[in-house]
């Protein structure tokens, strides 16, 4: 009933009317039934905008840093999170990844579509960057379709570094569902799971146009001060 007040009555039409975010290809999305909608990410504005364009409910799997904050600041941040349908995960990585992996599990499952970011942190400079493998795990553990989306100049709303969001129109290209069941039955070969996540990987690159290097964003972003993440 939240995420529903907040994305129809409260926030969602302010944003809406702001910000005049376009949208293609969403007769792609099944409107009803699980299903994973894969995302390049630009800005964390990409859990904002993505929803906002479809008539179902996206669940995203967030840091459980975000909800943990202490303060206004903390409570106003949480409370931003559970009203964009985020879920806290812990992403510290080994059991952590696998009750990850586990809550996705449960929100397709349960019928819902699953927002997912492969490249698995937001692309510091705007180039797209290797996708990690759990997301094709997921994919095949799960059987649900997959749908790839671009974000579109969602960086320019929010650039890194910025407290104030710009009045820039973003943009939101949902492609055609990919279909992996040919690998059914082989979630354990990591050879294939790294063949799902590339194959998934340059069809964001062909929607969005961005630039790809084949290196982890996290491996780049360790390189950068701070505030340049």
């Amino acid at each position: 009933m939240f995420y529903w007040l907040m994305k129809n009555l409260v926030i969602g039409p302010i944003l809406l009317t702001a910000f005049r975010p376009w949208v293609r290809g969403v007769e792609n999305v099944p409107r009803t039934g699980a299903v994973i909608l894969a995302s390049n990410h630009l800005s964390f504005t990409d859990s904002v905008f993505l929803p906002l364009v479809l008539d179902r409910r996206v669940v995203f799997l967030a840091k459980s840093d975000y909800f943990t904050g202490r303060g206004i600041k903390g409570w106003l941040i949480k409370m931003f999170f559970e009203a964009s349908g985020q879920l806290p995960i812990d992403r510290s990585g080994g059991k952590a990844s696998e009750a990850s992996l586990n809550t996705g599990l449960r929100v397709l499952a349960e019928g819902y579509a699953l927002g997912i970011y492969p490249e698995g942190t937001r692309s510091p400079d705007g180039v797209m960057y290797r996708g990690r493998t759990g997301v094709a795990r997921m994919i095949l553990e799960s059987g649900a379709p997959v749908v790839p989306v671009a974000m579109i100049d969602t960086e320019k709303v929010m650039p890194i570094g910025t407290k104030i969001p710009k009045v820039v129109r973003p943009g939101v290209i949902f492609g055609e569902p990919l279909d992996f069941t040919r690998f059914q039955g082989l979630e354990g070969d990591r050879f294939v799971l790294r063949s799902i996540t590339d194959e998934i990987m340059y069809e964001l690159g062909r929607l969005s146009g961005q630039e790809y290097l084949d290196v982890y964003a996290t491996t780049v972003k360790d390189k950068r001060p701070a505030n340049a993440r």
